[in-house]
């Protein structure tokens, strides 16, 4: 049957793309490589309902289903080079698999602080999920370092099992990148309400004890748990060990393809250019984007040449409340409000040429979901659509579509 083609990383993106690849009709041979003792399962329920209920984690698809659509599944065995020269894949346990194309689509992993007596929790996998649940416990005091989606999440989490929670953030404001304020200022009410308290401007320089943070030697917070939400780094390693080239992640051009030409990369590990902001190049850490890059990866894997038209999508869920963001909202442009109850609404967003290049939305589950859906078309279409209309609640913005 000749080379078949590999697959690097068994999370949303990677394993979806091996799905998709059977999808599209490819029949060849298919090895996905996973580091995790799990079959595929989905991550964005680590930091919202996994903390909070006894359940395993929701699954992408069984290893009986991979097997009976002809996949190989190698988990618990990670890829430890890239062998460009022979196309192969070495995996830990010393097997290599050669291929014809490769997938790269090992994710990223959370930034660390330095902490030399081990005490920060992280979470990326369904192990952390675990270790930081059986952690949390009511009445415990709970330290989260920063204020973005992620620790915020958990910061929820950790306030409805009944611990006392703090918030550290170094920006001026919670969500500081790609969050407007209207929406950061709604959902730090929210963690107000809770009993969360929220800290801003904190200083950098942390130093942390046995059973305390201090901050800049001028202030201690009493903590029994840390946990950071810094941010994550693209995991590179293989690929830089192979001499693909790097700038914020592996870097792909519109179809997915690295420098090497049968090498492609997909998901949080990759930066590319995204056609609705010009080129610019992104990396996005978002389930949509890994959906949507799995997609394009399987086709063109299969000897396609489709390009990648994604639109950003974002969304978190906080207590009984949710935030979407479609497109990439950045501070320089005009806005207008909807209001659709007292306490839900969604921002249009519009460059200098009066284009809706993207909208945001905040509320109670569930109360903005439609005004989001069309939002969500009409930043597709690049619309020009009356800001007068947009800001009046009674208008029903899918009539602004064919407008």
């Amino acid at each position: 049957m000749g080379l078949g083609i590999v697959i690097v990383g068994a999370g949303d993106c990677g394993t979806r793309a091996a799905l998709a690849l059977r999808g599209h009709g490819y029949s060849g041979p298919v090895t996905l490589i996973g580091d995790e003792d799990h079959a595929p399962y989905e991550r964005p329920s680590l930091s919202k309902g996994a903390l909070l209920c006894d359940t395993d984690p929701t699954p992408i698809v069984t290893e009986d289903r991979l097997r009976s659509l002809g996949i190989t599944f190698l988990k618990n065995v990670p890829a430890s080079r890239i062998l460009r020269d022979t196309h192969e894949v070495e995996c830990s346990d010393g097997q290599r698999i050669a291929y014809s194309k490769l997938l790269l689509a090992t994710g990223a992993s959370p930034r660390r602080l330095r902490d030399q007596m081990g005490r920060i929790s992280y979470l990326r996998s369904w192990r952390d999920c675990q270790s930081l649940k059986a952690s949390l416990s009511a009445g415990m005091r709970v330290v989260v370092l920063g204020a973005g989606f992620l620790g915020l999440e958990v910061a929820a989490a950790a306030r409805t099992r009944g611990a006392e929670v703090t918030v550290l953030e170094t920006q001026p404001r919670i969500l500081q990148r790609g969050v407007p304020p209207e929406i950061a200022a709604a959902l730090g009410a929210r963690h107000a309400q809770a009993g969360v308290t929220i800290r801003t401007h904190v200083a950098a320089d942390l130093s942390i004890g046995s059973h305390s943070i201090s901050l800049g030697g001028k202030e201690e917070i009493e903590a029994d748990l840390l946990f950071g939400a810094i941010g994550a780094i693209p995991n590179t390693r293989l690929a830089e060990a192979a001499s693909l080239s790097i700038e914020n992640g592996i870097l792909v051009d519109s179809r997915l393809r690295t420098s090497d030409p049968d090498i492609l990369a997909a998901g949080d590990c990759c930066a590319f250019p995204l056609a609705v902001a010009g080129g610019l190049k992104v990396r996005l850490e978002a389930w949509r984007a890994a959906l949507d890059q799995a997609e394009v990866a399987a086709h063109n894997l299969a000897g396609g040449d489709q390009a990648l038209g994604l639109l950003p999508w974002f969304w978190s869920d906080q207590y009984d409340t949710t935030l979407q963001i479609v497109g990439l909202y950045s501070a320089d442009l005009a806005t207008v409000r909807r209001d659709i109850d007292k306490e839900s609404f969604v921002l249009f967003h519009f460059d200098p040429g009066h284009r809706l290049v993207a909208a945001s939305g905040y509320g109670p589950t569930g109360r903005v979901a439609r005004d989001m859906k069309f939002a969500e078309m009409l930043v597709a279409n690049s619309a020009r659509p009356d800001p007068e209309l947009l800001g009046r609640p009674e208008v029903n913005l899918k009539s602004l579509l064919g407008a």
